[in-house]
């Protein structure tokens, strides 16, 4: 690359974003122009700067991820979009890549592979942080966008954090090590916990796990002795 290329990071947890900028200045071809905590501050810096290559978090508290991807390749259509997730199921990657994105990161690997989707976006290539293939992501996004959602009304009435505390829950995180990973109290956890459960009419864990089971959500091997 001929000249440094700006990026953007959209995420509302500041060590995170810390974290990112932290990998992108080990490669001198990047630099972080501005960072935002939310979509409304996300969509401004995107506006004001006009990046090559913009990060969004999925999980924002004013609006999900792969809506502000939505709104940014419409109005931007050449700027790259990485979007970085705690999920891996394929309903969120199928749906980010229709929404636009040009790359999709697990938050866990981010501190592996983030420059390399940096630099593979860059170049007017599609990123996906797993072993598929640039062929299968080109086929989740000819995919009809019903059949990536998953169908279930009540899931689709959780807001994203939700769904992000939901998930951990299911797979047997404590409260205070959910606190830990997302940068939240252990009370906002439990808070989110309270709400999930009476929008999913459920009454005990074990309810909540049977339901992400049925909904794909997670692996049952999680559960097995």
């Amino acid at each position: 690359m001929d000249q440094k290329q700006r990026i953007v990071i959209i995420d509302d947890h500041p060590l995170f974003r810390e974290g990112l900028k932290t990998i992108i200045e080990r490669n001198d071809n990047f630099k972080v122009v501005d960072e935002a905590e939310n979509a409304a501050q996300g969509i401004k810096i995107v506006k004001q700067h006009k990046p090559d290559l913009a990060i969004v978090d999925i999980s924002l508290p004013d609006k999900n991820g792969i809506q502000l991807t939505r709104e940014i390749r419409t109005q931007f259509p050449k700027i790259g979009i990485i979007i970085v997730s705690m999920h891996s199921k394929i309903d969120y990657i199928a749906e980010a890549f229709q929404a636009g994105a040009n790359g999709y990161v697990v938050k866990e690997s981010a501190s592996e592979r983030l420059l390399l989707s940096l630099e593979t976006v860059a170049k007017g290539e599609y990123f996906l942080d797993s072993s598929v293939s640039q062929q299968v992501v080109k086929s989740l996004m000819e995919m009809p966008l019903q059949e990536a959602k998953i169908s279930d009304s009540d899931y689709g009435s959780l807001t994203p954090r939700e769904q992000e505390i939901m998930r951990l829950l299911a797979e047997g995180y404590p409260t205070k090590e959910i606190a830990d990973k997302l940068f939240i109290s252990p009370k906002t956890v439990e808070n989110h916990r309270a709400n999930i459960m009476k929008k999913l009419g459920l009454h005990s864990t074990m309810e909540l796990v049977r339901y992400a089971v049925k909904l794909g959500l997670i692996d049952i091997d999680l559960w097995k002795d």
